[in-house]
């Protein structure tokens, strides 16, 4: 068994999911203030122009696909917690999760809200995964070769932190 005891992360802070023995643990979060929190993240199911013309006429053979991935997406942040091992359930009070179709690709941007101890990161990332994979489980009969890329968090605000936003190099 690797111990990563003492082990620093890039901005030379404890890891936090790490005991003193290296062993994974969740995060205490239990002293911390209760904040409004916000996390936006985003990320891109790449195709082609013929499906993204299907997407935009509902002419896919399974359906309503853009409707689907919205939901699907809401329900992935939602279960966040029974996916991910060491985050915590949280109350989300709001997500939103939006499409905009361009000429060869479906982007993503899921927007989640809390007022709660940890923040809303991960269940935004887990949105716009979820939401990209119904997309492609909609597409795959018309184009096996689409993509799920490019998925990032843009921002987050609340707790201790504060405001944090992706640098747009």
């Amino acid at each position: 068994m690797s111990s990563l005891r003492g082990v620093a992360n890039l901005t030379g802070m404890e890891l936090t999911h790490v005991d003193e023995r290296g062993a994974a643990r969740m995060v205490d979060v239990s002293a911390k203030d209760v904040t409004p929190r916000e996390a936006v993240a985003t990320g891109r199911l790449v195709t082609t122009a013929e499906v993204v013309g299907l997407l935009r006429r509902d002419g896919l053979p399974k359906g309503d696909a853009l409707a689907v991935a919205r939901v699907a997406g809401i329900a992935g942040a939602k279960r966040t917690s029974d996916l991910v091992p060491l985050c915590h359930p949280i109350a989300l009070h709001g997500v939103t999760v939006d499409l905009e179709l361009t000429d060869d690709s479906v982007e993503i941007v899921a927007t989640t809200r809390t007022a709660d101890r940890t923040g809303v990161e991960m269940e935004a990332l887990t949105a716009v995964v979820v939401a990209g994979l119904a997309l492609y489980d909609m597409v795959k009969a018309v184009d096996r070769s689409a993509t799920l890329t490019d998925v990032r968090l843009l921002s987050k605000s609340g707790g201790r932190s504060g405001e944090w936003q992706r640098d747009p190099r």
